[in-house]
């Protein structure tokens, strides 16, 4: 196998670690809002800090319908996301170092 292709298939396992750790983070945060948590704790202010932003794109993104039901589901629509994000980051970069190993 090519150097390149090996650094190739590093990077992505560097991205989907990085998406698989920010899954974990929505989970907990998703979690954490169930409970209503005290907001001062560091924790909780981190958690909502780093998902807040995604959050709100995409309740943006929503339709005013969707918002109007009483169970949040932005969490569910981000982590659907970042499975697909995965997914097709895996599959171009495999196929991206194939291409190095020919």
């Amino acid at each position: 196998m090519s150097f390149l292709a090996h650094v190739i298939l590093a990077i992505g396992k560097i991205l989907t670690l990085f998406i698989d750790i920010y899954t974990l983070i929505v989970i907990v945060a998703a979690l954490m809002s169930w409970v209503s948590p005290d907001p001062y704790n560091p924790i909780v202010r981190t958690l909502h800090s780093l998902t807040a932003p995604v959050f709100h794109r995409v309740r943006r993104l929503l339709p005013r319908k969707i918002m109007e039901i009483p169970i949040d589901i932005t969490p569910l629509i981000v982590l659907v996301l970042l499975a697909v994000l995965e997914g097709v980051i895996k599959a171009f970069l495999q196929s991206t170092a194939r291409t190095f190993l020919q």
